[in-house]
C-alpha cells in the first residue's frame, strides 16, 4: 500500500519509454503498473484504496448477471466463466483483463493498493474471448506467468513510487502462495540434442549456452528457471542450444537410414502434364466444390432410375444446393462456363481435376476418383476443335492405340457428335457437344463442348518414357488410296482396318479428303487417305507396296464393303 499519494505527469523519461513501447502516458501511478509490466512482463493494477470497501481484495468468479464498467467506459455484462477482483460488496476488476471504473485513480486519489497476481492462463483467455477483449494484460496470462515473479514486480513498482517520489510505501505486503511450482530438472544428454538437431556441438558450449540464458547447471544436471515453464523436456533444451547456436550454423543434411528426397509421385506427374498441356491450348483451371445439388442431375438430363444418381447425401449440408456428393463433374462445369457466358465473355476454355464420388462395395465408404473435365465454347470451338485437343492430351502422355467410337446413348450429350475414347482397349471417357436440352436448362443458346476422362485411365494407359531411335536408313513409299463406303462408316473404322491390314509395313495413316456430291452415290462418301510403307531392315520393292495396298483394299470390301474408287 502507498498513503500520500500525489497523482502526476511521471517523468520525461518513463513517458518516452512508454510511448516507444506503444503504451499512452496517464498519470504516474498508472504508468508505474504499465511500466512494471513491461519490465518484467508481470501485468500490474493500481486500486483507489478508498473505494475498496471493507479494505479486502478478494479474488472470485462473477455471478450469473453481474455488471462492471470497465476502463474503456464500457458495461460489461458477466457470467460465472469470468474471473473478477472483488471488494466484499460488488466486482472491481476483470481479473487479469481490465480495471474497473469504480477504483480508477483519479486525480484527488490518497492512498493505492498496488495488486499483482499469476491467474490461470485458460481462465483468463476464455473470459476475454467471450467478452470480446484483448488487452496487454491478457494476451501476457493466456502465455501463462512465473508466479514467482508477482513479488518482485510489486517491489519494483514500490521502488519506482519512491524513486518519483510519488508517495509513501507502507511496511508488510499480503503474500498468498496457493501453489508452487516443482522445479523442473532435466538431464543434458549432449548425444541426443545432437543426434535430434544433426551438430556435432560440445557437451562444454551446450553447458555454457545454457547459463548464459537463466538455467543452473551442474554436470548433466540442468535446472529450469521458473520463467520457462515452456521447457518440460529434452527436445526443449535442444531447441535452446539450436537458437543461440545458430540456426544458419547447423549443416543441412537428409535423415540417415531412409530416402528423404521429395519431389512429385508417378500420379502427381501426370497431373501436372496434363494441366500444361491443357494451358498449352488456352484451358484455365477452375476449382470447383464436391459437393452439388440433386436437381443437377435432372439439368444435366439423366433419368430418375438412372443409377448414376445414387450419391452420398452430406449430414450437415449449407444448403439443398450443397447436399450430396457428386457423382460427375459435368455439371460443376456446365454450372461455370453458364456463369461466363452469362458474363458475357466471347471465348471461354476450361480444366479441372476434380473428384467423383461413386458408391463402395458395400461397407458404406465411397470410391473416389479423379477425372480430367475440360469445357469450352466460342467462335473457334467445335467437336474436332476438342478432339484435337484430347489427342494431343493422349500424345503427351504417350497413350497407344488411340481410337474414338461414336456415342448416341448419353443423354447428356448430342447424340450425334459424342464420341468415346479408348486406348489399347480401356475406355478413358466421353467428350462431344452438349445436348441442347441440357444447354437450354442453364440458359445457354450456344454450342457447349465437354470432356469427362477417367484419371485413373489416363494414368494406366500412359506410355513408357520415350527412348532414342535412329532415323530410318531406308526410304518411304507413299501410296494414296480413295475408298466410297456408306455413310456411317467411320474414318476410325476404316484405319483401323488398313492398319490390321497392312502387316507391319505401314508407318503412317493421314486422312487428306472427304467427298460427297456428284460421281457419288447418294448415302456414300469418299474417303481418301495417303499411306507411308516402310521397311527397317531394306527398301521395299513396288511389288511388296502394291501387295500390301492389294491386301487393305480387300480386307475394307470385306469387313466395311468399301470399294476402291474409280
Amino acid at each position: 500500500m502507498v498513503r500520500n499519494v500525489k497523482i502526476a505527469p511521471s517523468p520525461k523519461w518513463m513517458r518516452e519509454r512508454l510511448r516507444a513501447m506503444g503504451v499512452r502516458p496517464i498519470n504516474n501511478i498508472v504508468d508505474i503498473t504499465n511500466y512494471v509490466m513491461l519490465e518484467y512482463g508481470q501485468p500490474m493494477h493500481a486500486f483507489d484504496y478508498r473505494y475498496v470497501k471493507g479494505g479486502k481484495i478478494i479474488v472470485r468468479r462473477a455471478k450469473d448477471g453481474e455488471e462492471l464498467t470497465t476502463l474503456d467506459g464500457n458495461l460489461r455484462k458477466l457470467n460465472a466463466d469470468h474471473l473478477v477482483i472483488a471488494d466484499e460488496s460488488r466486482a472491481v476488476g476483470l481479473a487479469g483483463i481490465m480495471g474497473g471504473m469504480n477504483s480508477e485513480i483519479v486525480e484527488d486519489t490518497a492512498d493505492v493498493v498496488f495488486e499483482s497476481a499469476c491467474f490461470d492462463g485458460a481462465c483468463i483467455r476464455k473470459g476475454a474471448l467471450a467478452l470480446g477483449m484483448r488487452t496487454e494484460a491478457s494476451a501476457k496470462f493466456e502465455k501463462g506467468l512465473d508466479p514467482q515473479n508477482t513479488l518482485p514486480a510489486v517491489d519494483r513498482a514500490c521502488e519506482l513510487v519512491e524513486m518519483l517520489g510519488a508517495g509513501e510505501v507502507l511496511d508488510g505486503v499480503i503474500d498468498i502462495v496457493n501453489n508452487i511450482p516443482e522445479t523442473t530438472v532435466l538431464k543434458l544428454e549432449s548425444d541426443k540434442i545432437n543426434a535430434l538437431l544433426g551438430t556435432d556441438i560440445s557437451m562444454a558450449d551446450m553447458q555454457a549456452i545454457l547459463t548464459k540464458v537463466g538455467f543452473t547447471v551442474e554436470g548433466d544436471k540442468v535446472t529450469v528457471p521458473s520463467w520457462r515453464a515452456d521447457v518440460l523436456r529434452m527436445a526443449d533444451l535442444a531447441e535452446e542450444v539450436a537458437r543461440f547456436f545458430g540456426y544458419d550454423n547447423i549443416p543441412c543434411t537428409l535423415m540417415r537410414g531412409q530416402t528423404t528426397q521429395g519431389g512429385y509421385n508417378e500420379s502427381q506427374k501426370l497431373e501436372n502434364l496434363l494441366g500444361e498441356t491443357c494451358r498449352s491450348f488456352g484451358y484455365d483451371e477452375i476449382i470447383t466444390y464436391s459437393f452439388i445439388s440433386p436437381s443437377y442431375y435432372d439439368k444435366i438430363c439423366w433419368s430418375a432410375d438412372d443409377t448414376r444418381r445414387q450419391s452420398f447425401k452430406i449430414l450437415n449440408p449449407l444448403g439443398e444446393d450443397t447436399s450430396i456428393m457428386r457423382t460427375t463433374v459435368l455439371p460443376s462445369m456446365l454450372d461455370i462456363l453458364t456463369r461466363n457466358y452469362n458474363y458475357r465473355n466471347k471465348n471461354v476454355r476450361l480444366y479441372e481435376v476434380g473428384r467423383v464420388y461413386l458408391p463402395g462395395n458395400g461397407d458404406g465408404l465411397a470410391t473416389e476418383s479423379k477425372v480430367l473435365s475440360m469445357g469450352a465454347y466460342g467462335d473457334d470451338t467445335d467437336f474436332f476443335t476438342v478432339k484435337g485437343h484430347i489427342e494431343a492430351l493422349l500424345g503427351a502422355i504417350r497413350a497407344q492405340e488411340v481410337t474414338f467410337e461414336p456415342c448416341r446413348t448419353n443423354p447428356s450429350y448430342h447424340p450425334g457428335r459424342c464420341a468415346e475414347v479408348y486406348a489399347g482397349g480401356t475406355r478413358l471417357g466421353v467428350f462431344g457437344q452438349v445436348h441442347p436440352a441440357v444447354a437450354v436448362n442453364y440458359g445457354v443458346d450456344c454450342e457447349l463442348y465437354c470432356a469427362e476422362l477417367s484419371f485413373d485411365a489416363l494414368f494406366e494407359s500412359k506410355g513408357s518414357d520415350p527412348e532414342y531411335t535412329p532415323l530410318p536408313k531406308f526410304p518411304a513409299v507413299t501410296r494414296d488410296i480413295a475408298v466410297v463406303c456408306d455413310e456411317k462408316v467411320t474414318v476410325g473404322a476404316l484405319e483401323k482396318v488398313i492398319a490390321k491390314a497392312a502387316k507391319g509395313l505401314l508407318r503412317e495413316i493421314k486422312l487428306f479428303d472427304i467427298y460427297r456430291g456428284k460421281g457419288v452415290d447418294e448415302g456414300k462418301k469418299s474417303v481418301a487417305f495417303s499411306l507411308i510403307f516402310r521397311a527397317d531392315d531394306r527398301s521395299l520393292t513396288g511389288e511388296e507396296v502394291d501387295k500390301a495396298v492389294t491386301n487393305l483394299l480387300k480386307a475394307l470390301l470385306d469387313e466395311l464393303g468399301a470399294v476402291l474408287r474409280g
